[in-house]
């Protein structure tokens, strides 16, 4: 995963006008972490290239690899909704990535 923020963008670009942030963590099973890894980096460029996601970067933890943090920044509840909603979403989280998970929490916050 070498593609992190929206390339056309700079952070402070990104963050200006508010937004909804949605902070996630997730923790792979035993075993599943890369293939959790391989999912993602299917899934990142098109989730950056939505017209509502102002910020999105996936990490990986580097002391346990089995850990990834999402720092998602959406124009608005709408931009959310439709990343929710989108084809990209479906398959490559709900349908792929989700049944290798032991623990998933995602957290909304409202930019200051």
């Amino acid at each position: 995963m070498d593609r992190y923020a929206i390339e056309d963008r700079t952070i402070s670009e990104a963050v200006s006008d508010g937004g909804v942030l949605v902070v996630a963590q997730w923790e792979a099973k035993e075993d599943q972490a890369d293939k959790v890894a391989e999912i993602l980096d299917r899934f990142l460029p098109q989730a950056q290239a939505e017209p509502g996601a102002k910020l999105f970067l996936i990490s990986r933890a580097k002391d346990n690899p089995a850990q990834f943090l999402f720092y998602e920044l959406f124009r608005d509840e709408a931009a959310l909704k439709a990343h929710q909603e989108s084809p990209h979403f479906k398959s490559y989280i709900a349908g792929q990535a989700l049944p290798l998970l032991t623990r998933r929490e995602r957290t909304q916050y409202a930019l200051l």
